[in-house]
């Protein structure tokens, strides 16, 4: 079978890397965007779901530099206030734009509706082409190039790619081929994700309330519900997701409170597990990993997709004006230049989780005193907030994390 030819071959077409190839688009490279979703009568991706995503600003600056934002259907929702706290510890957090000289920390979007956009910017893009409904069930590895094999529908197709990217979530078969291990932790809980009605607007307020059991989050959405995000122990969570909707209605209520009024309807709730998946490594022979192939990260702080979206930003600078993509030394060095992002982003959402689920009353002062000390000290709360806006260094720093969209 006589193979075509690539510069780069992403393999999965989510979120990330969808992003990854409009980041792409200009930088002279010959692009495939491999998904197994869809079909090549109806490529849309079918893998978006109903998740609520908190965009940080300059994640959603960057999508609007990528011509993403012109095909977002409805707006994302303004995030103007946070509040941080956990059951039983006095103190909080309370983030608001305003004080900061800007009128949003970031927006919330349906997960379903950034997919939207991300495909029809897809099918307006001229240096990608996309294939869907396409499965790989072969990666060999050559001297200069991978040879994948992708099988679809209609038939097989092998293509040879200068670098093979893993986009492909969190179990992730370009990994696997990579020959890159992982480090995993199960933290026994599960999450259930809907929408709630409340007797109270959102009004571009975020709620994020820490508890032994797991956090719970309440993110605003453009269509005047709050998104809600709960998470429950493993051995509670059957018994949670057999209730109704009174039943978990009444359930929400207890583990929030009432700082957002009384819940008065709630949506079909959806069901993860939530399990960290960290890749030992980001680069191997001629091949890359992006997203969550490279980390899945526990939920609390809503960085998944935000750090995601880094790694495809600043993997698509490393590669501009490359003559050889899957060059050894420029991977290296893409690999480094996220090393310390990447770890301070996994430190925090595993730290914060582990943290906030220690009872006794040492952990319960010390939390406390933190959620003060954060609360009233510039020197403490400027870096939480340069990270809930998604910059690196302070509030206004052009790009992410030093990556630009061109």
């Amino acid at each position: 079978m006589q193979a075509s030819q690539c510069d780069v071959l992403i393999v999965g077409g989510g979120l990330v890397g969808t992003s990854l190839a409009a980041a792409l688009e200009d930088s002279g490279l010959c692009v495939v965007l491999a998904e197994a979703a869809g079909s090549a009568a109806s490529p849309s991706p079918e893998s978006f779901d109903e998740r609520n995503l908190a965009l940080a600003r300059a994640s959603l600056d960057a999508l609007d530099r990528l011509g993403v934002m012109a095909h977002v259907r409805r707006a994302p929702q303004p995030l103007r206030h946070i509040h941080v706290s956990r059951v039983g510890d006095f103190g909080s957090v309370r983030i608001r734009a305003a004080d900061h000289g800007v009128d949003a920390l970031g927006g919330v979007i349906l997960a379903s509706d950034l997919g939207a956009a991300l495909a029809a910017r897809l099918a307006d893009l001229r240096a990608t082409r996309h294939c869907a409904g396409a499965r790989v069930v072969d990666c060999v590895a050559r001297d200069d190039a991978w040879r994948v094999t992708l099988e679809r529908d209609d038939g097989a197709e092998t293509i040879e790619c200068r670098l093979l990217v893993g986009a492909d979530g969190t179990r992730s078969g370009v990994r696997t081929a990579l020959g890159v291990g992982v480090r995993e932790h199960d933290y026994e809980q599960d999450l259930f994700v809907c929408a709630v009605e409340s007797e109270h607007a959102p009004a571009g307020q975020a709620w994020e309330r820490f508890s032994s059991a797991g956090p719970v989050a309440l993110l605003p959405r453009n269509d005047g519900r709050f998104g809600a995000v709960c998470g429950v122990s493993r051995s509670d969570a059957d018994a949670i997701g057999q209730l109704d909707d009174h039943g978990y209605l009444a359930f929400l209520q207890r583990r929030f409170g009432y700082r957002a009024g009384r819940f008065e309807r709630v949506g079909r709730r959806v069901r993860y597990p939530i399990r960290a998946v960290i890749a030992d490594r980001l680069a191997g022979v001629r091949g890359v990993l992006v997203g969550n192939a490279a980390q899945t990260i526990h939920p609390i702080g809503a960085q998944g997709f935000n750090l995601g979206l880094r790694d495809a930003l600043g993997l698509a600078d490393a590669l501009r004006g490359a003559e050889d993509a899957g060059d050894a030394v420029r991977l290296q060095r893409y690999a480094a230049a996220r090393a310390e992002d990447r770890r301070r982003t996994i430190e925090l959402s595993d730290g914060l989780a582990r943290l906030t689920a220690v009872e006794g009353p040492a952990a319960h002062l010390m939390r406390s005193l933190g959620l003060l000390g954060i609360g009233h000290l510039p020197g403490m709360r400027g870096p939480l907030v340069a990270g809930a806006m998604g910059y690196r260094g302070a509030p206004g720093e052009a790009g992410v994390n030093g990556a630009t969209v061109r």
